[in-house]
């Protein structure tokens, strides 16, 4: 089975693993909401090993930048601030906000399971749980957490970051619907749920 498995699957596994290796050394006390993060990073090891060959796969430029970015900048935000401390401006709003954002991430990919990816692809087409609200929750959840964090400690740099990273988030988006089109059941999907990120909004 390992042999057979994609490219792709082993660099998100490599990926996920580096990121939660990072989470348990530079977590101090860990609360409840890091430890739904924890549980997210040990479900995407799984996943990486097990979900299916997709029928159709975004491999350009446009979308591995946008890929990139989306990873980096979080990280590049924690980097920063060490540098650079920023401002408190509403540090218990910001740790709810973080905290609905960690659930709605978890139950979201408990919902998408095996069709999780993290390029534009299509393995199949989730309809039920938060996808039945918006048509990309997981995305919905960074907005929320990006918008704690910096509610916790904030820079003018970080918001330059978190505006690069959601235009990142805007251009998966785009290239995501391109290729989950190709599915059947794509139309009444969208019919139904009208929105991609923003319920009343976009």
């Amino acid at each position: 089975m390992m042999g057979r498995r994609q490219f792709g699957d082993f660099l998100l596994f490599g990926v996920t693993l580096i990121e939660l290796t990072i989470l348990l050394l530079t977590t101090a006390a860990f609360t409840i909401t890091d430890w739904i993060y924890v549980s997210q990073h040990i479900l995407v090891l799984g996943i990486a090993l097990t979900r299916p060959e997709p029928k159709a796969l975004d491999q350009s430029f446009g979308s591995s930048l946008a890929v990139l970015v989306s990873y980096a900048y979080p990280y590049a935000q924690v980097l920063y601030l060490q540098w650079a401390p920023g401002y408190e401006a509403r540090p218990v709003v910001g740790l709810a906000l973080v905290s609905i954002a960690a659930v709605l991430s978890l139950v979201s990919l408990l919902t998408l399971g095996k069709f999780f990816g993290v390029r534009p692809a299509l393995r199949g087409l989730v309809t039920s749980g938060p996808y039945a609200i918006v048509r990309h929750p997981i995305y919905l959840s960074y907005v929320i957490a990006d918008i704690g964090y910096n509610l916790q400690e904030w820079s003018f740099v970080t918001v330059l970051m978190v505006l690069a990273g959601w235009v990142s988030l805007i251009y998966r988006i785009d290239a995501e619907e391109q290729i989950l089109s190709r599915d059947p059941g794509w139309s009444a999907y969208v019919r139904t749920v009208r929105y991609r990120l923003l319920p009343a909004f976009w």
